[in-house]
């Protein structure tokens, strides 16, 4: 019986993801129910997507401190480095500054579209 001497191994292969862009723009509304309910009950719906994010349920509460809304900022950047989108920190400052709401509603857009579980209800039995 003959053996196989192997002289080389394998080399690892690197995958390196693609920076992305975001799935909609910051204006977008592919979902009328849910932009009404980030303007008419913004806190709500920013400590729910806050909390389908990972984060804790309250923290967007910590958002009235600054000119910039430290939380929002925070959560898109935190978006940005999860799903590798290439966009830039001024973008993340403006957005979170001047267009609160639909910073929250482009955030649960993409992580709708990247297939992380969202529920703006928790329905638990039992």
């Amino acid at each position: 019986m003959a053996s196989k001497m192997v002289v080389q191994q394998p080399k690892a292969v690197i995958m390196e993801a693609a920076p992305d862009q975001w799935n909609s723009s910051i204006c977008e509304c592919d979902n009328f129910h849910e932009c009404c309910f980030s303007v008419w009950c913004f806190p709500c719906f920013a400590c729910i997507t806050a909390r389908d994010h990972g984060e804790c349920l309250c923290l967007p509460l910590l958002d009235s401190c600054g000119c910039v809304p430290p939380i929002t900022l925070a959560m898109r950047v935190s978006m940005r480095k999860r799903y590798n989108i290439d966009d830039a920190m001024c973008n993340d400052c403006v957005y979170a500054a001047y267009c609160g709401p639909c910073s929250w509603c482009q955030m649960r857009r993409e992580m709708k579209a990247r297939g992380h579980p969202v529920s703006l209800f928790c329905n638990k039995t039992g």
